[in-house]
């Protein structure tokens, strides 16, 4: 992904919406000889002029920047598929159901891939009245701890935050088959099939 909209991504989306140089410069207040230099490389646009030139392109900022078209493909909304991204700066949680472009402190986010849960990383589930227990036996350092807990169904996505010197153990209704998700800040994302 390019860290700044370039020329060719311009002309690119511009060309495939059927907009001449001229009345893209029209809508955004510059010259057309401004557009032609994005477009040859001999200079890049304002930075103030990004949200303007994307709304002008019927394109989101994320696509004018990545020079690719976002499609939701998602057609049923099946909530196992859901995906994490965490911020390395702020230790935001984000979720998305499909491909998505996810920023957070200026940063483009990867979504994480899960790996099985291990030995380090065990979920344990009792059953108390008509709710579950459930505790990770993890430490929870200021340096090493588990973020959070997800339970994924299709139908219902619940998200429960841990924080450093707290306890990772949560009391929870289950709602079937589904999965639960831990996110170690040292170790990743890890995932538990629940049945």
């Amino acid at each position: 992904m390019n860290a700044y909209v370039t020329g060719q991504i311009i002309k690119d989306i511009r060309e495939k919406n059927g907009i001449t140089q001229s009345e893209l410069a029209q809508k955004i207040g510059v010259t057309d000889k401004a557009i032609s230099k994005w477009e040859t490389s001999k200079g890049l646009p304002d930075i103030t002029l990004i949200e303007p030139l994307a709304n002008a392109l019927s394109v989101s900022v994320a696509e004018l920047i990545s020079g690719e078209q976002i499609t939701n493909k998602n057609r049923s909304a099946n909530i196992k598929r859901t995906k994490f991204f965490v911020c390395p700066i702020c230790g935001n949680v984000l979720t998305a159901l499909g491909d998505t472009v996810i920023s957070c402190c200026g940063i483009n986010l990867p979504p994480l891939e899960p790996e099985a849960t291990d030995k380090a990383h065990e979920i344990t589930i009792e059953t108390v009245d008509d709710e579950r227990f459930i505790k990770i036996n993890h430490e929870m350092t200021k340096t090493h701890y588990i973020s959070f807990l997800a339970y994924l169904t299709d139908d219902r996505i619940k998200l429960i935050k841990f924080y450093p010197e707290g306890n990772a153990e949560t009391r929870i209704k289950l709602y079937g088959d589904g999965y639960l998700y831990v996110y170690c800040n040292k170790h990743g994302l890890m995932k538990q099939r629940i049945q």
